[in-house]
C-alpha cells in the first residue's frame, strides 16, 4: 500500500511498512502525470499493491470533481489507476487525516490550511462536512479561517479567533472531541480548550490504509493479474 498526501505545496508520500515519508514539491506546475511520474520514481525500491490518495479538493464517487486552486490542471477525468498500474482510492486529503486521527467516539476534524476541511467521524462512520461554506459576518469559515483571514489577522489573532469557534463547533456537533489539523494548526500552541488536540501529518498515512476498511467506496482498477486489492483494514463507512 502506498499512501500519496497531495498538499498544495508539498506531497508527502509513504509505503507500508516502510517508517520515514518521502516528499516531493508541489505547487501550480505539478500536473496529476506529474505527480505519478515523481511519486513513482521517489518510491523507487518500495513494493506496493494499491494507492490511496489523499486530495486537497472535492471528491464524488468518480474522482475529484473540481480543480484545486494551488496545483496544475487536469485532475478531474485522469485515469490514476492506469498512470500508477495499480488500484487507487481517493479521498479528500481532510477526510484522509481525519481518518487517521479517528479513536472511537464521536471526533469532529477541522483542518485549517488554504480554505477550512472538516470531517465528522461518528462510531466508524465518517461524515464529510463543508464548515468552511457557513457565513459569519458576510464571510464564510474559510476566508476568516483560512489563509488569508491568517495573512490578515496575524497569528495572535487569528488564533485567538479560532479559539473562540472551536468549543460552539463541539457543541454544535455533539463531538466528544476535536482534532485539529491542516498546515495552519502549527499556530494554535498550547493551552487548547478542553478535548481539543493537535493532529500529526503522519496520521494521514494510516487514515491512507483505513481507507481499504470502506466497503461501498469506489475503486479505480486496473487489468492486471498483479492488481490485488489490499488486505481489509476494519470496518468503516463513508456517507
Amino acid at each position: 500500500m502506498l499512501t500519496v498526501d497531495i498538499g498544495g505545496t508539498k506531497t508527502k508520500f509513504l509505503a507500508s511498512g516502510q517508517t520515514e515519508p518521502r516528499t516531493m514539491r508541489s505547487g501550480t506546475e505539478l500536473t496529476p502525470a506529474r505527480m505519478v511520474d515523481e511519486v513513482k520514481r521517489l518510491a523507487k525500491g518500495w513494493k506496493y499493491n494499491a494507492v490511496s490518495l489523499g486530495y486537497p479538493g472535492l471528491v464524488s464517487a468518480s474522482g475529484p470533481v473540481a480543480e484545486p486552486g494551488n496545483l496544475g490542471s487536469g485532475w478531474v477525468g485522469f485515469d490514476y489507476a492506469a498512470a500508477f498500474g495499480c488500484p487507487v482510492r481517493i479521498v479528500n486529503d481532510a477526510a484522509m487525516q481525519a481518518l487517521g486521527s479517528y479513536d472511537g467516539g464521536r471526533m469532529l476534524f477541522i483542518g485549517f490550511g488554504t480554505g477550512i476541511g472538516s470531517v465528522l467521524i461518528v462510531n466508524h462512520t465518517v461524515v464529510p462536512l463543508e464548515l468552511g461554506e457557513l457565513q459569519w459576518k458576510g464571510k464564510t469559515f474559510s476566508a476568516h479561517l483560512g489563509r488569508r483571514g491568517l495573512e490578515k489577522l496575524g497569528q495572535r489573532r487569528w488564533r485567538s479567533r479560532v479559539l473562540d469557534v472551536i468549543p460552539s463547533l463541539q457543541r454544535a456537533f455533539l463531538a466528544d472531541y476535536i482534532v485539529v489539523g491542516g498546515g495552519n494548526s502549527k499556530y494554535l500552541l498550547e493551552p487548547l480548550p478542553p478535548n481539543v488536540r493537535l493532529g500529526h501529518n503522519l496520521t494521514a498515512f494510516r487514515g491512507g490504509s483505513r481507507l481499504w476498511g470502506i466497503d461501498e467506496m469506489a475503486t479505480w482498477e486496473v487489468d492486471s493479474p498483479e492488481s490485488n486489492l489490499p488486505e481489509r483494514v476494519g470496518s468503516w463507512r463513508l456517507l
